[in-house]
């Protein structure tokens, strides 16, 4: 989470009492009625999951996060957090803040796995589940009501599960729609859960900062106090036209459906990735034009790797390149048939890069990713004249076969055994 949304996410619960909704499902039978969207948000996910495995951190500040010159925050406990450790804030300036927290490197594969535990709870409840990212998702609970109960019911329910079968917290906002849920969930943080009736959405809603809207960046929030519109209220009572004129047809229409409580989106409920991509900041700033390669090709072989194993396969290949100035530019390329082996995929990656006309500039930070996923099973592959039947893909799966078993590291491309400290 970045400053900007803790921020947000404190001026949020800071006006709980002024919208007069408890923090805590209405006792009314049927308060709940047409509320059956669920936002939930696992509390301080990773250092959590971390404490579980060193439980005599608990009590003490918990930053999880790289500690190279270039490491940065992944996630920090709500202990380290009132010292002003937040996520994506640089190692160094955390460290200065709470020098006495506890950094633990990041687990991805822990982290998935309790992941995946998670969403399987959530996924018992309803099958209208729309993971966001590891951490949090929204449910659709309309189907589960005979079963199950009231939305604000099955919310406690989850809660309850996720803590006696996972030791984990998790936050819950209950509401007739998507924007209203996250919103309330927000402000429930940590271990909470806050119900917004149909009724109560206006009054919810009004009090809060314009920055609250979805889609209302620094620059829009700027452009909206300009005209002395400085809450959601502000921006309900302005006819919609005036905002379209103002702010262009889709954002002023986009914003003025919100402020006034309007979120038709439903919960789409899909697995599939959109896309699979890594990235690598370097420890010191790389103009070496064989070194950026060699990062290239590790970070495709790592995500040709991450798509085999989600039996997924793409076609558009996506490097990201930022300078020394933290300028960045993205260049992509489509091509002709769909893949998971990591040639195509880097061979395309470092044909991006030298069109690009960046070689000798220093980069910061490489990335590769791909997108336009599909399940590899329903795509076929054209062999060519002469092309063998088995060839590198099947290579690949043998060193995925090699590095289940034995690690990562014990086979790969020979270009990579040679590293440079920007190869870690």
């Amino acid at each position: 989470m970045s400053r900007r949304q803790l921020e947000r996410g404190a001026a949020l619960r800071g006006m709980v009492g002024a919208a007069g909704i408890e923090p805590l499902p209405a006792g009314d039978a049927g308060a709940d009625d047409n509320c059956p969207i669920l936002h939930i948000d696992m509390d301080a996910f990773f250092a959590s999951v971390e404490q579980l495995r060193y439980p005599e951190t608990r009590g003490q500040p918990v930053i999880v996060g790289g500690t190279g010159p270039r490491g940065v925050v992944s996630s920090a406990d709500y202990v380290a957090r009132t010292y002003g450790v937040h996520s994506a804030m640089p190692m160094s300036r955390a460290m200065r803040l709470c020098p006495d927290a506890v950094v633990l490197p990041p687990d991805g594969k822990r982290y998935r796995r309790a992941s995946e535990a998670v969403m399987d709870i959530f996924r018992s409840v309803t099958p209208d589940v729309e993971s966001l990212s590891l951490d949090e998702a929204f449910l659709d609970v309309s189907g589960a009501r005979r079963r199950l109960g009231g939305p604000a019911r099955i919310a406690g329910l989850v809660r309850e599960r996720v803590s006696q079968e996972q030791q984990l917290t998790c936050s819950v906002g209950v509401a007739p729609s998507k924007f209203v849920a996250k919103l309330a969930s927000t402000q429930c943080k940590p271990d909470g859960m806050l119900l917004v009736p149909e009724a109560r959405v206006t009054d919810f809603l009004h009090p809060l900062p314009v920055g609250a809207l979805w889609g209302v960046g620094p620059r829009t929030e700027e452009a909206l106090r300009r005209r002395g519109l400085r809450t959601v209220g502000d921006v309900a009572r302005v006819p919609v036209d005036t905002l379209r004129r103002e702010l262009g047809d889709a954002l002023g229409a986009h914003l003025g459906a919100l402020a006034r409580g309007y979120d038709d989106r439903g919960v789409e409920s899909t697995s599939a990735d959109r896309s699979i991509g890594s990235e690598e900041t370097f420890d010191t700033d790389v103009a070496n034009v064989e070194v950026i390669h060699r990062e290239l090709l590790k970070l495709s072989e790592k995500v040709a790797r991450r798509l085999r194993g989600s039996g997924q396969v793409g076609r558009t290949i996506v490097v990201k390149l930022r300078r020394a100035d933290f300028s960045t530019i993205t260049r992509s390329c489509t091509l002709a048939e769909h893949t998971d082996v990591a040639r195509d995929i880097n061979s395309a990656a470092r044909g991006l890069y030298d069109a690009a006309g960046l070689q000798g500039e220093r980069l910061r930070l490489v990335g590769v990713r791909v997108e336009g996923l599909a399940d590899s099973a329903e795509v076929h592959h054209q062999l060519a004249i002469g092309e063998p039947e088995a060839g590198r893909r099947e290579a690949e799966q043998a060193m995925d076969q090699a590095t289940r078993r034995f690690g990562p590291g014990v086979v790969g491309p020979a270009t990579l055994a040679k590293r440079d400290k920007n190869d870690g």
